[in-house]
């Protein structure tokens, strides 16, 4: 073929024309769409490394269609089957005994089966992926009545410490609200809290809040973000704090809730709008909801700068769909759904609405 009837545009031709491409400053819906559907089908190759997280993965894409109201793009039963396949059963009751946690897997890879040299896998189900894969189970209008739910419960005690936190894991795991959060979620969509000492998981969170108000991983670590959102979070589901508390007599609440309020109202930049996770910190998509959340669940919403945090958001929505951590990066599933999550607490037309305290659409009983 003659150079001139070339019609096909050479790799760098077309990532000039796709980078060319404006950022829209609305939401894009469509875009972000196509970006998840794509996202079902095939995983990028730099994902390789998150295999043992598949199911978190698919927990960001499932629940992230739900929350665009697109759902129906999802195939249901397909979805249900294979989360339900990665779910660890007991052989017989006397296993409850033997400290390890019947949950869900996070992967097949963490199914294999002993190897020649007849050395056991472990049991390697994790807190994390019990969460994700409830979630996704009741996004998919999942019968939990079908569920063995009991082994679930009665196991997760085995993960909780003397101090109250939970390890993720039955051995070699570190401890922190992560794991609380992911404990009380799992309570609150089972219906069951007899897995969780309350009173000990309260006192652990309240060792985690820090002299300025936010809440560190571990008790006397640096406040953070994320781990504010687990604490008020947990507490909220448990029932240990009610509904919008700034409307109530905060003085005799069990955590500093004006020191607590003030350190996330200062967590939002002046300079772009964007929330940031810690002190001195770069602005991040997810921090919209990890903070923003924290704020929603205290009645205090109304005092995000919600037009700055709009247009901050924007800046990282990619042209390709989905949200990229700070401005200019290529979007991942992690920050794509928190990206949507942050424009369904702003109320963005044709979003589903948020429970705020699990992260999905999915509501918890009220236990207040």
């Amino acid at each position: 073929m003659a150079e001139e009837d070339n019609e096909f545009l050479s790799l760098s031709d077309l990532e000039s024309e796709l980078d060319s491409i404006p950022i829209p400053m609305f939401f894009d819906r469509n875009r972000h769409i196509c970006y998840l559907e794509m996202m079902l089908e095939l995983l990028p190759s730099p994902y390789q490394s998150q295999e043992i997280n598949r199911l978190t993965l698919a927990y960001f894409v499932v629940c992230g269609l739900d929350i665009l109201r697109s759902l129906d793009r999802v195939d249901k039963e397909g979805v249900i089957n294979w989360v339900l396949s990665l779910q660890v059963h007991l052989q017989d009751e006397a296993e409850l005994s033997n400290g390890q946690f019947y949950g869900f897997h996070g992967s097949r890879s963490s199914q294999f089966q002993p190897n020649d040299y007849g050395n056991a896998i472990p049991n390697c189900s994790h807190l994390a992926s019990t969460y994700c894969a409830l979630s996704m189970l009741k996004t998919l209008g999942y019968d939990f009545s079908l569920l063995d739910s009991m082994s679930i419960i009665k196991s997760m005690k085995n993960l909780q410490q003397h101090d109250g936190s939970f390890m993720p894991i039955h051995s070699g795991a570190e401890t922190d609200l992560r794991f609380v959060y992911c404990a009380a979620a799992i309570s609150s969509m089972l219906e069951n809290w007899s897995g969780i000492d309350k009173e000990k998981a309260k006192e652990y969170i309240i060792n985690c809040q820090s002299y300025d108000g936010g809440f560190g991983l571990t008790p006397s670590s640096e406040s953070h973000g994320g781990a504010t959102f687990c604490a008020v979070a947990s507490l909220r589901l448990m029932g240990l704090i009610e509904d919008d508390i700034l409307s109530k007599n905060v003085s005799f609440c069990f955590i500093n809730v004006p020191l607590l309020l003030d350190w996330c109202l200062q967590r939002q930049a002046a300079t772009d709008g964007g929330f940031q996770g810690r002190l001195n910190k770069a602005t991040d998509t997810c921090y919209a909801f990890w903070v923003g959340g924290v704020l929603k669940i205290l009645g205090a919403h109304k005092f995000i700068d919600h037009e700055g945090l709009r247009k901050f958001l924007f800046t990282c929505q990619s042209q390709y769909g989905g949200f990229g951590k700070t401005p200019e990066q290529l979007p991942d599933l992690y920050h794509a759904y928190y990206g949507f999550c942050a424009f369904s607490l702003l109320e963005e037309p044709d979003l589903n609405s948020i429970c705020t305290e699990l992260g999905t659409t999915i509501g918890p009983v009220q236990l207040l």
